[in-house]
């Protein structure tokens, strides 16, 4: 428990730059990408931090994307919560909605994707 409100608190940190240390922490001994409270904690606290995750750059969404697809590698579930975090993404300006639109589609049209992911990321487009 302790273990998951340190990577949710690291996840969620407002600091702008902050996604390189969120991409340690995916390496870090103490992250399993199996352990889906882990994956929780670390990658939907990270879609909370509204300075990271909705970086005007995207860098926020790629970061999301990828670490979508590889958790569908491993558990469709999980991914496919992980998902919603993209679910709101026609409330942002025009230029985050671009950017977020551009990931779903890009996770939509990946090879090997799970029904579960799938579904939900289609008709967050629809």
């Amino acid at each position: 428990l302790v273990l998951l409100k340190w990577l949710g608190l690291q996840a969620m940190c407002n600091k702008p730059g902050n996604l390189e240390a969120i991409k340690k922490l995916v390496d870090h001994p103490a992250f399993n990408i199996t352990n889906p409270n882990n994956c929780y904690s670390l990658f939907l606290g990270f879609a909370r931090s509204p300075v990271n995750f909705h970086a005007a750059d995207g860098s926020g969404y790629q970061f999301m994307g990828d670490m979508i697809l590889r958790v569908d590698q491993l558990n469709h579930q999980v991914a496919a919560r992980m998902m919603n975090a993209f679910a709101p993404w026609r409330q942002f300006d025009l230029s985050r909605q671009e950017l977020m639109k551009a990931q779903i589609q890009r996770i939509v049209a990946s090879n090997g994707l799970s029904e579960n992911v799938f579904e939900i990321a289609s008709k967050s487009l629809a």
